[in-house]
């Protein structure tokens, strides 16, 4: 698979204008993917600091870029209905021309779920839902008017060896990976395993994702090494630091 780049423009600590020009300034840069997430506070520094909802913002970014794909870095399945969801993320498609990707995982930020009246439950049952949504979400792109401009890519973020991965080998297109390079091939060999039992060849499928935190010369090979190609460097406000992102970008563009 083609190497990757995104930039995971986490909405807090900051103006919507600071995140406006950031996404502007990702594009300018050349990255393949602009993402947020899917949250309603802050997960880092001052808890209750400035912070914007998530598929509003993705509603503004398909107006706003023009070439790079958006989506959630990921989507919390309990925070909607998954028919809503499904829906809303087809109108954001047709929004961007075919730009969006339905990043999604199972959640679990507590904070969220109190606060904004959500049942918190146990993980099983809140990655049990999110089971149940995959195939919801697909039937009702299917029987959408206008149905979406293309094959939405679904990206599951989640590393549950026994019943994430199973998800992701049933449903993804791309599977979002937490941890080092040792977790990651780890993984990625348990979910090539799951790909197996549900007749899907995940090494050729699934997308390997990976967040990075440091440059590329210091952990980009051993990552690929291991499968991965879409690499996602997070920047936050308020003054959202792209530097990072250009040296990952100048990498890729060294490989190809």
């Amino acid at each position: 698979m083609t190497l990757r780049i995104a930039v995971q423009i986490q909405p807090q600590h900051a103006d919507y204008s600071a995140i406006r020009d950031a996404v502007r300034r990702s594009e300018d840069l050349g990255v393949d993917i602009i993402f947020n997430w899917d949250h309603f506070f802050p997960l880092r520094g001052d808890a209750d600091g400035k912070h914007f909802e998530c598929w509003t913002m993705l509603g503004a970014w398909a107006e706003q870029t023009e070439r790079v794909e958006i989506g959630a870095l990921v989507t919390c399945n309990s925070y909607r209905n998954p028919d809503l969801l499904a829906d809303m993320a087809r109108t954001v498609d047709h929004m961007s021309g075919g730009r969006l990707i339905l990043g999604i995982g199972a959640g679990w930020f507590e904070r969220d779920y109190d606060d904004f009246g959500y049942e918190f439950g146990t993980a099983g049952a809140r990655i049990a839902d999110l089971a149940e949504a995959m195939p919801r979400i697909k039937a009702r792109w299917a029987a959408s008017n206008p149905t979406p401009t293309r094959d939405i890519p679904i990206l599951i973020g989640g590393g549950g060896e026994k019943k994430t991965l199973r998800i992701v080998a049933e449903h993804a297109d791309a599977w979002h990976s937490f941890g080092d390079v040792t977790t990651l091939r780890r993984k990625s060999a348990i979910l090539d395993e799951h790909g197996a039992a549900v007749g899907r060849d995940t090494a050729t499928l699934v997308e390997r994702s990976i967040g990075v935190s440091a440059p590329p010369e210091a952990v980009a090979q051993p990552l690929v090494d291991a499968g991965a190609t879409l690499f996602t460097i997070g920047a936050s406000g308020p003054d959202y630091d792209l530097s990072l992102v250009e040296k990952w970008i100048a990498w890729r563009d060294a490989q190809r």
